[in-house]
């Protein structure tokens, strides 16, 4: 697949997650069964203090340019520090968001992208803030410690949360990971080309898998509580033939 197909897909998906601190990049990745809640994964650093002291954030997608604001009471969080990953989860309403079966798929969890294969990713750089801009690397290195790609590529401020992506002919388009940090080579004591730090999506896995079960949890429980209402009101029409028998005697 060619980058242009890609980044024209990808785009879609892709939102700026503004706090009251600054601004980082995000994207679509999850809705739950009933496609009422979507969730939106950047990196952590980008919404802590927000999380941290309740604070508000606006989410804007770039495709349609609308925004929704979201106080703390109308979404949840879920942070994995160990990853500098988030998942923002709220209700979707008339946010013009992709439809559930748009969305990008993330890598399975127990693939690993190989070294020396070309991954793109997208955000909203400090230079030009207004502008969703692409960038391109290859895998350096994988860090299994810390759950991280190296690659070599760049990532400047604001384009932090943004997608890593790879495509191809056989698997098509796949989220591989996500961009939290770049670190450059200070060697001589100036700042010289380093490499791109990009988290995997396992916590976008695990957090899927977290929704799902609540979705399993609340179907089930509905099920029970219809099984009770149908039981009630078969014991209470039984009751009422044996009375109604009663006084026909």
């Amino acid at each position: 697949m060619e980058w242009h197909q890609i980044v024209s897909k990808v785009t879609l998906h892709i939102v700026k997650v503004r706090t009251q601190n600054g601004y980082g990049t995000g994207f679509l990745f999850l809705y739950n069964e009933d496609k009422t809640f979507c969730g939106i994964a950047t990196a952590l650093h980008v919404v802590k203090q927000a999380d941290d002291w309740q604070q508000p954030i606006w989410v804007q997608h770039y495709a349609s340019g609308q925004t929704v604001f979201l106080e703390a009471n109308n979404r949840v969080i879920f942070t994995d520090p160990a990853t500098d990953s988030a998942v923002i989860l709220f209700l979707k309403d008339n946010f013009p968001l992709p439809d559930p079966e748009d969305l990008i798929n993330l890598l399975p969890s127990d693939f690993i992208i190989s070294i020396g294969v070309e991954v793109g990713w997208l955000g909203f750089p400090g230079v030009a803030p207004d502008n969703l801009c692409f960038f391109s690397g290859n895998i350096s290195a994988r860090q299994e410690s810390r759950k991280a790609y190296l690659i070599d590529g760049v990532s400047i401020h604001g384009v932090s949360g943004g997608p890593v992506i790879h495509g191809s002919i056989a698997e098509g388009t796949q989220i591989v990971g996500m961009v939290t940090e770049y670190h450059p080579n200070r060697a001589t004591g100036e700042a010289l080309p380093g490499l791109l730090i990009a988290q995997d999506v396992s916590h976008f896995h695990d957090v899927a898998s977290q929704v799902q079960s609540i979705d399993e949890a609340n179907k089930k429980k509905a099920e029970f509580e219809e099984s009770q209402k149908n039981k009630t009101e078969l014991e209470g029409s039984d009751v009422s033939t044996n009375v109604d028998v009663q006084n026909a005697e």
